[in-house]
């Protein structure tokens, strides 16, 4: 199946084609049809499936065949809704590559900056909204944004808006929505209140799922090293100093090791720099910028800073920490292997890391492989993972008898805290 079989029309087709845009994705192939006969949709797909485009060209060539430019001011007739100001970013510029033989016109709103100049692109009129909550709302509150004219309302990444204490926001945009639009709910994973908020928003969806997870593992080589916490920088160090890394995106747990990963990368010589939420949208476009130019070859971020970037020669992944999320770890390696090329994961593991690599294991359904020669070895732990997790190693400690007699002693205060607690 091409693009060409999809029946798009002419004008989405010749941006598709100047793209480079010849095969779809599966997600594409699956979605596209569905969203063309105005269904709702509920899709479970990871970043780097084609999920954008799977929702964005449809919704483009809805709103172009029923557009008229002659009826007056513009109206946002299509939200999206996203968790990161990276991801708003690029679904924006997806929109307006896909759109740029259409007369639709989109922008994009998010916070960690000033407001003035998103307030000005509405003013002058627009069809397509991107935008995370936060903003959306504060825009909404001020008199500068109306949902009533919404048609087609997309919910992107549900499950990390949900990891980032979106869901009141979110609740409070679907109560401003009109009933009648074209829903579609995005998601990587689909636990129980990620269904729950999928039911207020869909009909009667149409279901997606793609599960990416093999095939990233197919072309992406992983591996392992056991070292302890204290010697991960210089593991990292090492490697950096060992392997020819023409790019290296670094994945630290928290915000606070990222920075603290950057303080001891260039105390080791090695300049870096750390995308995160408490970053400022200026700084992480510049050092995001500097990176895809080739000015730094390390990039430190944290999960959800992450998303949205989109790097097509990215060579390596290094998880400095381990992911407590089995599915972030997908994610994670994704960034590197795409557009058909190979890539590298390499993974550090230290002792209270242990159980997160075995969910890792579970759900790729594979074991990644150790690497066993390196100056930093702990051999205590690769012996420790050589043994069934119930043990670890060690025996059982007997479980306490809980009929055994207290000491006279311990009676004692146990009777005295019982008559304090009445006299109190």
């Amino acid at each position: 199946m091409t693009f060409k079989d999809l029946g798009l029309t002419p004008p989405i087709q010749k941006a598709l084609y100047e793209e480079g845009y010849t095969i779809p994705t599966p997600i594409q192939q699956q979605s596209i049809p569905i969203l063309l006969k105005g269904k709702d949709l509920l899709g479970c797909a990871q970043t780097g499936t084609g999920k954008t485009a799977a929702f964005a060209i449809p919704i483009l060539q809805q709103m172009n065949v029923r557009h008229d430019s002659s009826k007056g001011r513009r109206k946002v007739r299509a939200l999206v809704v996203t968790p990161t100001r990276e991801l708003a970013t690029q679904i924006g510029e997806s929109f307006k590559v896909y759109g740029k033989y259409t007369s639709l016109k989109n922008t994009v709103v998010f916070g960690g900056v000033k407001q003035g100049a998103q307030v000005e692109a509405l003013r002058r009129g627009i069809d397509i909204l991107v935008a995370t909550p936060g903003r959306l709302l504060d825009l909404i509150n001020q008199g500068y944004i109306s949902l009533r004219d919404i048609e087609y309302f997309v919910l992107d990444e549900a499950d990390q808006m949900l990891d980032m204490g979106f869901i009141h926001d979110i609740k409070k945009l679907i109560a401003l929505l009109p009933g009648k639009r074209q829903s579609l709910f995005f998601s990587a994973t689909m636990h129980p209140n990620i269904v729950a908020l999928s039911r207020k928003i869909l009909g009667n969806p149409e279901r997606v799922t793609v599960k990416p997870e093999q095939t990233t593992a197919e072309r992406v080589g992983q591996s392992l090293y056991y070292v302890t916490k204290k010697n991960k920088l210089g593991l990292l160090t090492h490697l950096l100093q060992t392997r020819e890394m023409e790019s290296v995106l670094v994945f630290s747990r928290t915000k606070h090791g990222a920075n603290k990963i950057v303080k001891l990368l260039a105390r080791e010589g090695f300049q870096s720099a750390a995308i995160h939420g408490n970053k400022s949208q200026r700084a992480r476009e510049v050092a995001l910028e500097d990176f895809k130019k080739g000015k730094i070859k390390l990039l430190v971020a944290t999960d959800i800073a992450a998303r949205g970037i989109d790097i097509d020669e990215l060579s390596y992944v290094i998880n400095y920490d381990l992911p407590n999320v089995p599915e972030s770890y997908v994610h994670r390696i994704g960034r590197t292997g795409r557009a058909g090329s190979s890539g590298m994961a390499i993974s550090f593991c230290d002792a209270e890391e242990r159980s997160y690599l075995k969910d890792i294991e579970k759900l790729i359904k594979q074991k990644v492989q150790v690497i066993h020669e390196h100056p930093f070895i702990n051999d205590n732990l690769e012996k420790d993972s050589e043994v069934p997790e119930r043990t670890h190693g060690h025996k059982r400690r007997p479980k306490p008898n809980r009929h055994k007699k207290s000491s006279g002693k311990n009676n004692y205060w146990r009777k005295r805290n019982d008559r304090s607690r009445k006299s109190s």
